[in-house]
C-alpha cells in the first residue's frame, strides 16, 4: 500500500523535509532511487538528454562503488547526486546507530548532503539527528514504477494527474522498475516540456551555505 500523492498532513507532521520547491514556476524536480546501473542510469540520462532536463539521482552507496564510472557520467552531465544510505536500509527496521552509520557512509560515497531514505521510512528520533547534517528530500508524487501491479501508463497518469509546479516526482533506475520507467518518463518529459515547464535538479542548499562535507564525514 502506498500514496502516489504525498497527503498535505504528512508535509506539515515533518516540516524540516523537503517534500516539494517553490511553485512560483513552471519547474518539475524529476528524482530516480537506487542506482546507479550500469545499463539503466545511462539509457535515463539519455532520454534526459532529448528534452535538455536536469534531474537528481538518489545513489546507493554500494551500488556506487560498484559503477563509479556511471556516478562520474551522472555528475559529468550536470545532474545533481543524493544518497540513498550504503546498503538501501529501512530505517523503520533499523536502529540508529546502524542506520546513521550507514547513512554517513553512503553520503560519503555520494559526496553530497542531500539525502532520501529508502522506501520513505525514516524515524522521528532519526530525522531530528540527520537533519542536523544532512538535506533529507522526500517526495510529492510516486510515478509507482517499482509496482509491478500496474504498467507504464499507469506510472505516466500517476504523474500528470498529480504533478504541478515545484512537484518532486520519484522514478527508479532499477531493474525492478525498468520497463514502466522508460515508459513512462519520456511520455511526461514531452507532456510537461508541451505545457512549457523546465527540469531542474535539486540544489544542495546545505553546502552551498559553505559548510564542509567533512563535517558529514566526521559526525558523531
Amino acid at each position: 500500500m502506498y500514496l502516489i500523492k504525498t497527503p498535505r498532513f504528512v508535509k506539515e507532521f515533518f516540516p524540516q523535509l523537503i517534500w516539494e520547491k517553490s511553485s512560483e514556476n513552471k519547474v518539475i524536480y524529476l528524482t530516480f532511487d537506487d542506482g546507479p546501473h550500469p545499463e539503466i542510469t545511462p539509457m535515463v540520462l539519455e532520454i534526459l538528454k532529448n528534452f535538455e532536463a536536469k534531474a537528481t539521482f538518489f545513489f546507493v552507496g554500494e551500488n556506487i562503488s560498484k559503477y563509479r564510472e556511471t556516478y562520474d557520467v551522472v555528475q559529468k552531465e550536470g545532474h545533481s547526486i543524493g544518497s540513498h544510505t550504503y546498503n538501501h536500509l529501512n530505517g523503520w527496521a533499523t536502529d540508529n546507530t546502524t542506520y546513521f552509520n550507514n547513512v554517513k557512509k553512503g553520503a560519503s560515497e555520494a559526496h553530497s548532503r542531500l539525502f532520501r531514505p529508502p522506501y520513505g521510512r525514516i524515524k522521528p528520533s532519526q530525522v531530528t539527528f540527520l537533519t542536523r547534517h544532512y538535506q533529507i528530500v522526500m517526495w510529492d508524487v510516486l510515478s509507482g514504477d517499482f509496482d509491478k501491479k500496474i504498467n507504464g501508463d499507469d506510472c505516466y497518469l500517476n504523474v500528470i494527474k498529480h504533478g504541478r509546479p515545484g512537484s518532486i516526482v520519484v522514478f527508479h533506475d532499477s531493474d525492478k522498475s525498468k520497463d514502466r520507467m522508460l515508459y513512462a518518463l519520456p511520455k511526461v518529459l514531452e507532456y510537461y516540456s508541451g505545457k512549457g515547464f523546465s527540469f531542474l535538479p535539486i540544489t544542495d542548499d546545505v553546502t552551498n551555505k559553505n559548510k564542509s562535507m567533512k563535517e558529514v564525514e566526521s559526525f558523531r
